[in-house]
C-alpha cells in the first residue's frame, strides 16, 4: 500500500503495471474508523490518500512496485505533492511484512545515495494499518473522467514512467 499524493494519478499509474491484477483507492495511516473523502480532507484525521495493490508475484516483485512508486511522485516534499498540500498527500510505504518493510529501507536508502534528489527523502514507511476503500466515484477516477493518459487535475500530475 502507497501514499504518493493524490491518489488519482498513483491509482492510474500502477494500473499500467504489468503484473498489477487490481488497483484500489482509499484512506490509511489515520486515527477515524471509516473515514469519508471529506473527513480525510479536512486533514485532522491522520489519514494519507493510498492505493492498495494487489499484484502477481510471478509477474511483477515487490522491489518493481517499488520502483514505480519512487517513479512517479517527488518523496522529498513533506505532507504535499504539486498544489496539493495537507498530511493526507504525505509519501508513505505501508508494509505488510517484514521483507516488505526490509525492501523499502533498503530502495529508500539506496535512492537517498543515489543523488538523485537534492533534498532529503521525507518518505516514511510505516506498518500498514486499517485500509479504508475510498467512496465508488473515486475509483478509476481518470478512467471515468476520460483522462486515463494522466491527471491534468489539481496536483496529481503522476504518469508512468517506467514500465515493469
Amino acid at each position: 500500500m502507497f501514499g504518493a499524493g493524490c491518489f488519482w494519478g498513483v491509482e492510474e499509474a500502477f494500473r499500467r503495471v504489468e503484473g498489477v491484477v487490481n488497483v484500489e483507492v482509499g484512506y490509511s495511516g489515520g486515527v477515524v474508523q471509516n473515514p469519508t473523502y471529506r473527513m480525510v480532507c479536512s486533514d485532522r484525521t491522520g489519514h494519507a490518500e493510498v492505493v492498495h495493490i494487489e499484484y502477481d508475484a510471478d509477474r511483477i516483485s515487490y522491489e518493481d512496485l517499488l520502483e514505480v512508486f519512487w517513479s512517479i511522485h517527488d518523496p522529498t516534499t513533506l505532507n504535499r505533492q504539486g498544489p496539493d498540500i495537507g498530511t493526507q498527500y504525505r509519501s508513505a510505504i505501508f508494509f505488510y511484512n517484514d521483507d516488505q518493510r526490509n525492501a523499502a529501507e533498503a530502495s529508500k536508502k539506496r535512492l537517498s545515495e543515489s543523488g538523485r534528489f537534492r533534498r532529503p527523502i521525507v518518505t516514511e514507511i510505516t506498518p500498514a494499518s486499517e485500509f479504508y476503500r475510498a467512496e465508488e466515484y473515486h475509483q478509476r477516477y481518470l478512467e471515468k473522467a476520460g483522462l486515463s493518459h494522466g491527471c491534468a487535475v489539481g496536483g496529481c500530475g503522476a504518469k508512468v514512467t517506467r514500465r515493469a
